[in-house]
């Protein structure tokens, strides 16, 4: 079974890796619904989704009439504004069928414009902590892409105290010396803040190359599916002994990341992880300039 870790100050023992649920949002109930075994056998007790991953809340839906009690519930909104955000909630309860979201957060928070309209007042945060204090939901994190997020973390988490933050994080990322910078200083913060970290894009291997015409796309950017390379990426994420997991959207390799998670090495191999990145020709999904948008 994958391990726990507190999340953050919520108290919630959380598995380590957590369900991306963001492929749901194209799948048949059919295939969310094998999916939800699969994360169930492996102790995955954690399932991260948004308003805007299409059908994705409404495939979760009928997971959470008999299995609501072994699920940590999270969601998104991308509005900026309080009746925006507050109307947001309202309907991912009922798209969930659930009287209570364990985490919403505020999705792709990095623009300065919408930084601002959030956090003032009327904005997006004030609804959320409204609807905290009415039941609605217990906790409130903040997400991003791009490498401009660390530094829109830490001045987030410099604003209020957000329960969790999410943001990339994987080798090739950190080859760019001022991501890696933000990203330290952002662990380091969260850490005493004791604010729950999670990461995503943990085995992206590029963004898709317009020549590849055949391989199916179950995520925006291409994966990682060599084996060997998965679970080097896993580890290396997992072997920062306070960093979770986000699944990618490509659900098909649920369960390679599952095995990689559960059979972690005792010693971080960089040379190895390296090596992949030259072999594959694995490229940074976002540059800080013609690269930063989805």
């Amino acid at each position: 079974m994958i391990p726990q870790l507190q999340f953050g100050k919520t108290g919630h023992m959380t598995s380590r890796v957590i369900f991306g649920a963001a492929g749901l949002g194209e799948s048949s109930q059919a295939t969310a619904d094998a999916t939800l075994e699969v994360i169930l056998a492996a102790g995955i007790n954690h399932i991260d989704t948004a308003s805007s991953y299409g059908n994705s809340e409404e495939r979760i839906a009928p997971w959470m009439k008999d299995h609501r009690n072994k699920f940590f519930l999270a969601t998104k909104t991308g509005d900026r504004t309080g009746d925006g955000a507050r109307a947001s909630i309202e309907r991912s309860l009922v798209r969930l069928g659930v009287d209570q979201i364990d985490l919403i957060q505020l999705h792709n928070l990095v623009e300065e414009d919408e930084w601002k309209i959030a956090h003032s007042k009327g904005g997006a945060l004030e609804a959320l902590m409204d609807a905290r204090q009415q039941g609605l939901v217990k906790y409130i994190g903040v997400t991003g892409h791009g490498t401009r997020i660390p530094s829109m973390h830490i001045r987030s988490l410099s604003a209020y105290d957000y329960d969790s933050i999410l943001f990339p994080y994987n080798y090739m990322m950190l080859t760019n010396p001022q991501y890696k910078s933000d990203v330290e200083e952002l662990i380091e913060i969260a850490t005493n803040k004791n604010v729950a970290i999670q990461t995503i894009k943990s085995i992206a291997r590029r963004r898709w190359s317009d020549d590849n015409t055949t391989d199916r796309r179950f995520s925006w950017y291409e994966p990682i599916k060599d084996d060997g390379a998965i679970k080097r990426a896993v580890a290396f994420v997992l072997s920062r002994p306070n960093l979770f997991l986000n699944t990618s959207s490509d659900y098909s390799l649920l369960p390679k990341v599952i095995e990689a998670a559960n059979h972690l090495p005792k010693d971080l191999d960089l040379v190895a992880i390296e090596a992949d990145a030259r072999s594959l020709e694995m490229a940074p999904l976002f540059d800080g300039s013609t690269l930063e948008l989805i």
